[in-house]
């Protein structure tokens, strides 16, 4: 009888190296869509918005052909058809963009909470499971669309798309960086508040179309909701429009300064309430958590939504996960100094920018950092928004109504008019505003300080650790 053969060491085993090659296919994979996917649409935003300046086009257009083609010289059709196909290329990234954020962030989001409550959470379809997302929309694509037979079908199969329009619009007037912005709306805010109300449009008539109770009082909460809480948001939405004196966005976030003592939210006392208020609405408004009784599957089976299926019911949590970049970037723009960059002031950008139809090489090395911080911004506010969702819990629908009409509006109205008094406090003693600044700042800093010892004490207590063997 010949003696057993020692097993292959893991280095020589097919087995084994099967599985490795496995692993690094999927991180390759994993890598090329979760960098190359959002970098390909962040370098798209950054080429084309500026773009909308026809000077910008241009001299581009002549660049691109060693100055043969002289667009200012062509007919009002050609140079209409150019715009159009260059609005039409920067919609496609932007909607792209949205609906690819999206995704990226149910997949943050699921990995978020599962460390809060010590499970694995998505780990299979690709590296971290960052591919889950994408194999999610795969299969709601191939699902059957179904129609309930008793519903209003052309009000049934339009709702989703006042949804879809009314969260794709807000990307026009959204600013990217000190030039990516489509269109710089004098009004930019006003428009952003306006074309968001399509939401509640598209909710409202998913809840009546379908035809279903619990859809019919899902809908009805929604509409009650939000157009409740649009109140204390406009109100706080308000204070940094007194501060900048204007409502355009770019013009907001000019009226700041790069640091933190120089943000309306560190400057002005009433703005840091009004952005608890802002930041507070605006989850009611997404549908956020402790705000999400429109969904409440505890009570309402899946509230507005139970009736879709297929591609329409990816729509309504494409948009519920692309709001929270909607509203974290409305929320930086406003309160936070959006894509200001320290050191980098607006002489430097304009000399960067050079004396031609076309920026020089360093403006748009200025314009991505730009981007670079206030997408850095935006995503640390977004992970406050899922921080809050995993660590609240839901709140009675009677709670909901008094915390907006008893509490968000009278302290939303209160900060616009003390931000009044704030601003003719500035004309008499200037130095009240940097001074406050620096004193709320030094504030934050003690305050976050306490809280991360105090974290890093807690963790140390029951010996957590963070385990990456399992991603």
């Amino acid at each position: 009888m010949t003696p057993p053969s020692d097993p292959l060491p893991p280095t020589f085993d097919p087995r084994a190296r099967a599985a490795r090659r496995r692993a690094r296919r999927a991180l390759a994979w994993t890598l090329a869509i979760g960098l190359g996917l959002p970098g390909a649409l962040f370098l798209g935003v950054l080429v084309l918005s500026p773009l909308s300046d026809a000077k910008v086009l241009h001299g581009l257009v002549g660049w691109v052909t060693l100055g043969r083609a002289h667009p200012e010289s062509w007919s009002g059709g050609g140079q209409l058809l150019l715009r159009v196909v260059l609005l039409a290329l920067l919609a496609l990234v932007l909607v792209t963009f949205g609906a690819v954020i999206s995704g990226m962030t149910v997949w943050w989001e699921m990995r978020v909470s599962s460390r809060m409550q010590s499970r694995v959470g998505y780990n299979r379809v690709g590296a971290a499971g960052f591919l889950q997302w994408v194999a999610d929309a795969v299969k709601l694509l191939l699902k059957e669309d179904l129609v309930p037979a008793d519903a209003d079908a052309l009000l049934f199969r339009a709702a989703p798309y006042f949804v879809l329009v009314g969260f794709a619009l807000t990307f026009v007037a959204l600013p990217f960086g000190e030039s990516l912005v489509a269109a710089p709306l004098d009004v930019g805010l006003f428009y952003v508040l306006a074309v968001t109300a399509l939401v509640v449009v598209g909710i409202l008539l998913a809840g009546w179309s379908s035809n279903s109770k619990w859809s019919l009082f899902g809908g009805m909460r929604a509409g009650a909701q939000v157009i409740s809480y649009e109140i204390p948001a406009g109100l706080a939405a308000m204070v940094p429009v007194l501060m900048a004196g204007t409502l355009s966005l770019q013009g907001i976030i000019r009226g700041q300064g790069p640091w933190p003592w120089q943000w309306f939210f560190f400057e002005n006392p009433f703005a840091l309430v009004a952005f608890v208020v802002f930041f507070t609405a605006q989850l009611a408004e997404g549908n956020r958590t402790p705000f999400d009784l429109p969904e409440a599957e505890s009570e309402l089976v899946a509230g507005y939504l139970s009736e879709y299926s297929s591609f329409r019911f990816a729509i309504y949590f494409l948009v519920e996960f692309g709001n929270l970049w909607v509203m974290s970037a409305v929320a930086v723009t406003l309160f936070f100094g959006g894509w200001q960059v320290p050191f980098v002031g607006p002489e430097t950008f304009q000399a960067a920018r050079g004396a031609g139809d076309l920026p020089g090489l360093g403006w748009w090395a200025l314009e991505a950092l730009s981007m670079a911080v206030f997408v850095l911004k935006t995503f640390v506010l977004m992970n406050l928004v899922i921080w809050v969702r995993w660590t609240l819990p839901r709140i009675r629908v009677d709670q909901m109504m008094s915390v907006c009409w008893k509490y968000l509006v009278p302290f939303a109205f209160a900060c616009l008019v003390g931000t009044l008094f704030w601003e003719i406090l500035l004309v008499e003693v200037p130095a009240a505003g940097p001074a406050t600044g620096y004193l709320l700042t030094a504030g934050f800093l003690v305050t976050a300080f306490f809280f991360l010892r105090l974290t890093y004490r807690n963790l140390a207590a029951v010996g957590d650790r963070i385990d990456l063997s399992n991603w």
